[in-house]
């Protein structure tokens, strides 16, 4: 019986240690160890949806913002250049041609309606002063001389025939002095006074040297163009439109361009107010818009990218940062109730413009109330993407 009792003992002790054996292999196993991590980390998050600590946002930028509303345009995209009207481009070329005697311009100097171009000497010129002198002189006798014979035509001591040649040679001297001291004035010649050889070419409007043509010395005829001076206070921008497109083009649209040395978020506005009625060789019409803003600071001849507004309207509207890429679709994040928790919905994205993408968001999510991830979106999705590899 004592034998019996102590078997007994020793097979109880043997067998609980076996159980606490099985009890610490199962602990310690891989199955048993996720499960723990799992209970550690938390509820496990949906396959669309992101959570991340208070320290992870904090270094992905993360910033919630909601829906706006905003006007965007569907737009018909061109090209083109600034150009000024025809009244604000001058080309200056010398009446009656010579030699040029002095100059000092250079392209891009600043000019003054009236102020002096080039001296051009001339040989002709003393003639054409000479002429006029010699006709001034005759036009003195014969205004005393038509004055005389009106006197005797009303004593009746002269017969009128007398009168109306007298009358008719002072008529005649009076418009050949005018015609010359006309052409004098357009020669930049003095109207009487001392006879010179030299005349002053002036600018005929206010505005910068855009070409200078001659050098000192040079042989110059009418027909030369010596300067071109223009005014680039009313520039305007002249849009090339292919022929297909020109019935979405109307009198009043808004133009927004940008020039090509222009920072990305650098944009003009200008309207549509002139439609060329000719097309072009290649197909195309020019179109004109009036600048919204003046900047003297454009030149002329500069190349521009332009959207011409052909509809706009009032959508809801996100930053553009906002929308990721993912697979070929566009999503958003939706900031969940619970802290940290995001998201991932698809959305329709629509027109661009200053930085905001129009955004049409599933039915089952409500625009109106729905805050979005406005910074930081792509740091979600890397989050994501790392998370899924993981697994």
């Amino acid at each position: 019986m004592k034998y019996l009792t102590m078997l007994l003992l020793l097979l109880a002790v043997g067998s609980c240690g076996k159980k606490q054996e099985a009890a610490t292999e199962a602990k310690d196993s891989p199955e048993a160890l996720a499960e723990t991590t799992k209970k550690q980390e938390g509820p496990e998050a949906a396959p669309n949806e992101v959570v991340l600590s208070a320290e992870e946002q904090k270094l992905g930028g993360i910033q919630v913002g909601s829906i706006s509303r905003r006007a965007l345009g569907q737009g018909l995209k061109v090209n083109g250049v600034l150009d000024v009207p025809p009244d604000q481009l001058a080309s200056v070329s010398a009446p009656l041609g010579g030699f040029v005697d002095r100059t000092a311009l250079l392209q891009g100097t600043r000019v003054r309606k009236g102020e002096v171009l080039a001296t051009i000497r001339n040989p002709d010129f003393a003639q054409l002063q000479q002429d006029y002198l010699e006709t001034r002189s005759q036009l003195t006798y014969a205004k005393a001389e038509y004055e005389r014979q009106a006197e005797l035509y009303r004593q009746e001591v002269a017969p009128q025939k007398n009168f109306q040649k007298a009358q008719a040679e002072y008529q005649g001297l009076q418009a050949k002095a005018a015609a010359q001291a006309a052409r004098l004035r357009a020669s930049g010649l003095p109207v009487g006074g001392t006879i010179v050889t030299t005349a002053a070419l002036r600018a005929p409007v206010s505005g910068f040297v855009k070409t200078v043509n001659v050098t000192v010395g040079q042989s110059v005829t009418p027909t030369d163009v010596l300067f071109e001076i223009v005014d680039p206070e009313h520039l305007h921008v002249e849009l090339t439109v292919f022929e297909k497109d020109v019935p979405q083009v109307h009198k009043g649209q808004l133009v927004r361009f940008s020039l090509s040395n222009d920072r990305p978020s650098t944009e003009r506005t200008a309207r549509v107010y002139l439609i060329s009625r000719a097309i072009s060789d290649e197909r195309t019409v020019r179109v004109h818009a009036h600048l919204d803003q003046e900047d003297h600071a454009l030149l002329p001849g500069t190349f521009v990218r332009a959207v011409i507004e052909t509809n706009r309207a009032t959508v809801p509207a996100v930053p553009e940062k906002a929308v990721v890429q993912f697979e070929g679709r566009h999503y958003v994040y939706t900031a969940m109730p619970q802290a940290g928790h995001y998201r991932m919905v698809e959305v329709q994205p629509g027109l661009s413009e200053d930085g905001y993408t129009a955004v049409q968001l599933p039915a089952t999510t409500a625009s109106d109330s729905a805050r979005l991830v406005i910074e930081g979106a792509y740091s979600l999705l890397a989050k994501m993407k790392n998370s899924e590899e993981e697994e």
